[in-house]
């Protein structure tokens, strides 16, 4: 009996179900997350889930990352693929005309 991740925390079990059911479950745990319409956020499901919630999530309008695995979940980072890269310019000289120490340097 496999457990079904909803949020931190919280997870739900279905004794005397199948593989199909579960999948199932998140699936739809996943739409209703998608359907908020939020920038971004992470969440965990099964490996063999991940392929149809990513296009579920493309469909959705978010693009699906996925990061760490525990056990017999993955974590999938999802972000609205509207949303535009946080991009950083970083300086190599100043205004003096002398050079910046690169950082971690």
């Amino acid at each position: 009996m496999r457990r079904i991740h909803v949020e931190e925390g919280l997870t739900l079990r279905f004794p005397n179900r199948d593989e199909n059911f579960n999948e199932g479950v998140e699936i739809g745990i996943l739409v209703v997350l998608l359907s908020y319409g939020g920038r971004g956020f992470t969440h965990y499901v099964s490996r063999g889930t991940v392929e149809q919630a990513r296009e579920m999530a493309q469909k959705m309008g978010y693009r699906l990352t996925e990061g760490a695995t525990s056990g017999e979940l993955v974590e999938i980072i999802l972000r609205g693929s509207r949303e535009r890269p946080k991009l950083t310019l970083i300086h190599s000289h100043d205004c003096s005309g002398g050079t910046l120490a690169k950082r971690g340097a």
